[in-house]
């Protein structure tokens, strides 16, 4: 028996294979707007055309892509999955335009880098600063934010690589993970407060007022795992997310403060406890290799010494 199956080719197929990429355009400026009237105006169009653009992208895809009340406009599901995809071809394109304009004189580009504000703070700065100064034409962006939402703008091509503090986790098995180097924490205080506190070991910190990071960071179970071993609880704590405002905190008198040394090694309103055995942590840089265009490569080879193979 013969079975012959026919393929249709015609435009009322399911799918016809004519994409019209301007209309997935303007989804993507609403879905990142919020609202008609935005994209209207940040696009240079109208109000109706938007409209208009999403009814017909609604028809063709035959799906409810935007739920519309009288507070403005929600993703439905679908419309939310559908971001997702464009969301990454939308990068994709965005790499691929840098690729070729990037040359290898680096008369233009872009460097996009994403670390937390505590560790751009210390951590090749002076190399981005160098960086600059050598390719001025090269338009250098810093992004500070939590590790999850830095991996998701580098996995968007939002961001060329990441420095950040280990261990970062991640299921992207197309991205690098190398370690750069290690750092350490220490306790300190303000400097005329120093003679007032008798600390020598982990066990005299039980006796004073600590600020330290928030509970659930990798930080601070770090701290509090080295706590428990040495048989120290403290309890006058008070909990702070950021480094900045810890060093604030400690600068304003309210405790002693558990920060990475490098933060203020070079600022004489702090001193050091000598307790040994306090935590280390490592400084990771993340990229994938496939999306690198030539000014990240540049930097991380000559800024990083680390060669891109």
């Amino acid at each position: 028996m013969l079975i012959y199956v026919i393929i249709s080719t015609k435009g009322d197929s399911m799918f016809n294979g004519d994409v019209n990429l301007n209309l997935y355009k303007v989804f993507y400026d609403v879905a990142k707007y919020g609202s008609f009237s935005k994209t209207a105006e940040f696009t240079y169009t109208t109000q109706s055309a938007i409209s208009k653009s999403i009814k017909k992208l609604e028809s063709e895809l035959d799906t409810q892509l935007f739920y519309r009340n009288a507070s403005g406009i929600e993703l439905t599901e679908k419309g939310r999955e559908l971001l997702f995809y464009i969301e990454k071809a939308y990068g994709n394109l965005l790499t691929a335009e840098r690729m070729i304009k990037e040359t290898d004189s680096l008369q233009r580009g872009k460097l996009n880098i994403g670390l937390p504000s505590y560790i751009a703070s210390f951590f090749f700065f002076d190399e981005i600063i160098n960086f600059h100064n050598k390719y001025p034409n090269i338009e250098i962006t810093l992004m500070s934010g939590t590790t999850r939402q830095l991996l998701d703008l580098l996995d968007n091509h939002q961001l060329d690589f990441i420095i950040d503090t280990a261990p970062i986790r991640t299921n992207n098995m197309d991205l690098s993970i190398i370690k750069l180097s290690t750092i350490q924490y220490s306790f300190i205080c303000k400097k005329e407060d120093y003679s007032k506190y008798n600390i020598k070991t982990v066990k005299d910190l039980e006796n004073v007022s600590l600020v330290l990071p928030v509970p659930g960071t990798s930080n601070r179970k770090a701290l509090d795992e080295f706590f428990i071993k040495n048989g120290a609880y403290p309890k006058n704590i008070i909990n702070i997310h950021t480094s900045e405002v810890i060093l604030n905190a400690v600068n304003n008198g309210l405790g002693v403060g558990y920060i990475i040394s490098n933060l203020v090694k070079n600022d004489d309103r702090f001193k050091h406890f000598d307790i040994e055995g306090l935590p280390t942590t490592d400084i990771d840089l993340v990229f994938n290799k496939k999306f690198l265009t030539t000014a990240p490569k540049r930097f991380i080879e000559e800024y990083i010494n680390l060669e891109i193979k």
